[in-house]
């Protein structure tokens, strides 16, 4: 156990080291909250292997697909290569990078199932922080990022991707809430992680409920704006 948490502490570091200046909604403390998550879901699912969950938790952002051009092999040799100087068991090791390879959402039409309860919870970990309050920020600071737009009303979201068409979306944030965010509630794994995805899920409904109140009481401003300006 104690060898465990050495590993953990190792990790932390290292991932705390690498992610520490990122800006785009993937850095250190979205992975300290994702392995919050994940240790959290862990209580309902005594069979679950806790260094397994806690090593995939921690490194599933280490060197995230969306930033390498779409090749989801580089996160895993990246962990791969650190768990492997820290002599954690091929078997462990193999398993962490399988979650890594599948856990991320790659569009709406490509379904990306767990095989181990330990890969249900990471994943579920993961989506329930690109949901509620903390997912909206996240949205908007990879749009920032990535060089989004806010919103466009002539861009309509992109339904029932490919991983293909997923991968190279570049539709404005708030298209993001309906190719992504709001499809996550009915996407989780474990009871744990459907019952906290409620609230955040509903919190986002409100949250596009005003957002776009706001932009309809704008356009009938300037509308009422130039008719009287016209009258």
């Amino acid at each position: 156990m104690h060898h465990d948490e050495s590993i953990i502490q190792k990790t932390i570091t290292f991932v705390h080291n690498r992610l520490q200046k990122e800006s785009s909604g993937h850095d250190w403390w979205h992975a300290e909250r994702v392995w919050k998550n994940a240790l959290y879901i862990c209580r309902f699912e005594p069979t679950a292997n806790m260094l397994t969950v806690q090593l995939a938790a921690l490194l599933h952002d280490i060197a995230d697909w969306k930033f390498h051009d779409g090749d989801i092999e580089v996160g895993p040799k990246v962990a791969r290569e650190f768990l492997t100087q820290h002599s954690i068991d091929d078997s462990v090791i193999d398993h962490v990078c399988e979650i890594m390879r599948t856990m991320s959402f790659k569009g709406e039409g490509v379904p990306a199932p767990m095989r181990t309860i330990e890969g249900k919870i990471v994943q579920d970990a993961d989506r329930l922080d690109a949901m509620g309050a903390i997912g909206i920020a996240r949205t908007f600071a990879f749009g920032g990022y990535t060089n989004r737009e806010i919103y466009n009303p002539t861009i309509a979201p992109i339904k029932n991707a490919t991983a293909e068409q997923y991968k190279n979306i570049k539709t404005p944030s708030i298209n993001h809430f309906y190719e992504k965010l709001l499809l996550l509630k009915n996407l989780m794994n474990t009871q744990a992680a459907k019952r906290l995805a409620e609230e955040r899920h509903a919190f986002m409904e409100l949250y596009l409920q005003m957002f776009f109140k706001e932009i309809n009481v704008a356009q009938e401003n300037a509308s009422q704006t130039s008719q009287n300006i016209s009258a």
